[in-house]
């Protein structure tokens, strides 16, 4: 009797101390997010004195004066557009090369798998003195082609690295019941591949979503003209060299955290499911 009330407090104990320290890390993660967007509400003269997470007065107004007064909704809209195109081009692009990797047998396979494996070691600054020299010579820097184009190559290694994990642990046997249906291999990875791999899917569609739609300073090299800049042009327009309008540049966080937060939401179930996928097909 004692040695089961031994055990039973033991598991209490033990849940309760890991509860308590995943509590202590969503605390830590959520809590400068809160601060931001409770900053974003408050006025220059308190920002910093006033630490608390509810402002005694809220000026709703900095969310107008930071939409209005840096040009907002051009680099909200470029952002948008650049994010759309990337990630919609990767997904197609990745999962095609992802099956065929895992699934066709063609010479120089595994070479061209390492090459792309390699190329998730070479950080983007790195590459930055060949991509502008090969723009220059396609006639594609300051243009949005150009740019998407770049932030395609940034995303498709590890795209392709996590679909073909995913791929290898789908049963031939679905593929072979669809081919006797019929199906050419484009229509299994169609109709088969594609919707068995909806959860790592999410993960490359938040992961590249989140890269494009923060990505600047591969920007600040490829466009000239301010008017192509993504929405992280808006954000330095808020910081002079010698004051920071910090009310409003937390409100323009705010707004530009939003859309990544609303995309990881959406696809919050499909993430939960790409995490034990390896134990779907196991």
């Amino acid at each position: 009797m004692s040695s089961a009330v031994y055990y039973k407090t033991k598991k209490i104990t033990l849940n309760l101390v890991i509860h308590l320290f995943l509590i202590s890390v969503a605390i830590t993660c959520l809590y400068p997010l809160l601060w931001m967007v409770a900053s974003s509400f408050k006025t220059q003269e308190v920002i910093f004195s006033d630490i608390s997470l509810i402002p005694r007065q809220f000026h709703f107004e900095n969310y107008y004066h930071a939409v209005r007064e840096s040009d907002f909704g051009r680099y909200f809209l470029n952002s948008v557009f650049y994010t759309v195109s990337v990630v919609f081009a990767i997904v197609i692009i990745s999962s095609m090369a992802a099956y065929a990797f895992s699934r066709l047998r063609f010479p120089g396979r595994n070479i061209i798998f390492a090459l792309f494996i390699a190329a998730m070691m070479i950080p983007i600054p790195g590459s930055f003195v060949a991509l502008f020299v090969l723009l220059n010579k396609l006639h594609l820097r300051n243009t949005p082609l150009g740019y998407i184009l770049c932030m395609i190559s940034v995303g498709l290694s590890m795209s392709i690295f996590l679909l073909k994990t995913f791929f290898d642990t789908i049963p031939r046997e679905l593929e072979d019941a669809a081919r006797l249906d019929g199906c050419s291999k484009i229509g299994i990875w169609r109709h088969v591949a594609m919707p068995l791999a909806k959860p790592a899917l999410a993960v490359v569609v938040v992961f590249n979503a989140l890269n494009v739609w923060n990505e600047y300073v591969l920007a600040l090299v490829i466009f000239d003209s301010k008017n192509l800049m993504p929405l992280q042009r808006a954000l330095m327009m808020f910081q002079g060299e010698f004051l920071t309008d910090y009310p409003l540049l937390m409100a323009g966080l705010t707004i530009t955290a939003l859309p990544i937060i609303i995309v990881y939401l959406l696809m919050q179930k499909y993430i939960a499911k790409g995490v034990t996928s390896q134990t779907l097909f196991g």
